[in-house]
């Protein structure tokens, strides 16, 4: 979920006031503050996943309330972290940095010690805001700190901890739900907060434009938010209410409203629109956005899912389930290894065109699962399958998004490519939790268990039933991105026959 340096942040002209007073010998201290904090807001993400059945329990979500402890958090970081950037550049990364740790720091012990489903997704809504103010400040810090080769090395080091943040985030979870609780899941964001917060008043200094040219879209920004989550309200409870009743389409309706009245925000009367609806008229930004928007929808679906399923179904312990997942870290690790020594020799059409073939195929596989199914027989190779592509694409996409955008906006457009990853993993999950649901009441009402010589096997088996229609339907959406994946040029970062041959130059000089 990282954004790439904004245009502003990362000028180095002289419009810049309260410029770096820091001794150069904390540049250490300085780059460890920005990626701790980067840790912790990706960290959130992936973290409760393992303790959502606990959860669930303890506060009494409804089977598809419950995705809302996952997309409380998901659709206000989306929704305000373009915000969040400019918020950093004009206001300043300091007081800014400062505040989105605070805040995310004081909803952490809200949720921690939350006693109502109400009370936790609240809090997650308010974690989604701090992290939406701290994620963009900790790459402003970052750019306006370093310069030339330490640059590069500081950036390589805010995207490695930003995304071991999500790798560890299972396994983390599930340590700390098992042996202490799953309100620990959050609780331990308040001493790296409290830490980088100390660490940001001591060691940060203001840096902002004295002049900004950009003015903050608040409005564009909680347009889009409540637009999306009124959506994704609506799909949740067709559950309750089915897709025609008057209820759904009241809540469609009012969604449909609001993101209009957003569009028109952004179109006519937004100074400084969040999203530049200009960048959609270039067919490659816009296609490697639809992929990007496919792609969240698909595979925020697994984690989400499989965690259900090896705990209500396997009965696995909050433990071993993080330790389940860590071998699909493992593998995001090495797709994302295998894209970036490939992507200057082949470019990004065939990385992108491989990695949603390949995620379409693991989840048709994942998506035979069965109520007596082992981990090893059944859940590891598949979700290995699926996991690798994950780090497989994200790199194509992002060169995609930005190979034929201005390079003073090209921050702003990996921003973007973020936003749309968010948004359609909040509503691929709000879609993909109704459907399971459904098809799992839907096998009650079949019968289809009468021969299941238990009540809690009828149970795992309409359970399974529900995750295993998820899986499917993930598949599809998977084809749908490769479909998609056809309207970027097949030669878009492929080395044209000089420079290929002047690299080979230069690795016979070497030799």
């Amino acid at each position: 979920m990282s954004t790439s340096p904004s245009p502003s942040a990362a000028d180095s002209s002289g419009d810049v006031v309260g410029a770096m007073r820091t001794h150069k010998n904390h540049d250490g201290i300085i780059l460890a503050l920005a990626c701790v904090a980067q840790f912790m807001v990706i960290l959130d993400v992936s973290v409760v996943n393992v303790a959502l059945p606990s959860i669930g329990k303890d506060l009494h979500y409804s089977p598809t309330g419950l995705q809302w402890v996952v997309n409380a958090y998901v659709l206000a970081f989306a929704g305000f972290l373009l915000l969040g950037g400019r918020a950093a550049d004009l206001f300043g990364r300091r007081k800014v940095f400062i505040a989105g740790a605070a805040l995310f720091s004081v909803a952490s012990l809200v949720g921690g010690l939350a006693t109502t489903s109400g009370m936790l997704t609240g809090a997650r809504v308010a974690q989604g805001l701090g992290g939406a103010l701290l994620s963009p400040a900790t790459l402003t810090i970052i750019v306006t700190t370093f310069q030339g080769p330490r640059l590069a090395k500081a950036l390589g080091m805010w995207g490695a901890v930003g995304g071991a943040g999500g790798a560890i985030g299972s396994l983390l979870g599930g340590i700390l739900t098992a042996e202490l609780s799953w309100r620990w899941v959050l609780f331990i964001n308040i001493p790296i907060g409290i830490g980088v917060v100390i660490g940001a008043v001591l060691y940060l200094s203001e840096v902002r434009r004295s002049t900004p040219s950009t003015k903050l879209d608040v409005a564009g920004a909680l347009l889009v938010t409540a637009g999306l989550s009124t959506l994704v309200y609506a799909i949740v409870n067709t559950d309750t209410h089915g897709w025609g009743s008057a209820f759904t389409l009241e809540w469609v309706a009012a969604a449909v409203v609001l993101l209009v009245a957003f569009a028109i925000v952004e179109l006519k009367i937004a100074s400084s629109p969040l999203v530049p609806f200009g960048f959609f008229k270039n067919r490659v930004t816009a296609s490697a956005n639809v992929v990007m928007f496919l792609v969240g929808a698909a595979f925020f679906s697994m984690w989400y899912f499989l965690t259900l399923y090896l705990q209500d179904v396997l009965h696995f312990s909050a433990l071993t389930t993080g330790f389940a997942f860590a071998p699909q870290a493992i593998a995001i690790i090495i797709g994302a290894q295998v894209t970036t020594r490939l992507m200057v020799k082949v470019g990004v059409w065939p990385l992108i065109m491989a990695g949603t073939t390949i995620a379409c195929i693991g989840f048709f596989w994942l998506g035979h699962l069965s109520y007596d199914s082992t981990y090893f027989g059944s859940v590891f190779f598949p979700a290995i399958t699926i996991s690798f592509p994950l780090g497989l694409l994200f790199s194509p996409l992002a060169a995609a998004a930005t190979s034929q955008v201005d390079h003073t906006q090209a921050g702003l457009a990996s921003g973007v490519l973020n936003t749309a990853r968010q948004m359609g993993g909040s509503l691929g999950l709000a879609v993909l939790a109704t459907i399971a649901y459904n098809e799992t009441r839907s096998f009650f009402s079949s019968g289809a268990h009468t021969d299941a010589h238990s009540n809690s096997v009828a149970k795992a088996q309409a359970f399974t039933a529900g995750y295993n229609q998820a899986f499917l339907i993930a598949s599809a959406i998977c084809l749908v991105a490769m479909v998609a994946t056809f309207f970027i040029p097949r030669h878009l970062g492929k080395p044209t026959k000089d420079e290929a041959n002047e690299a080979n130059a230069l690795a016979h000089e070497t030799d």
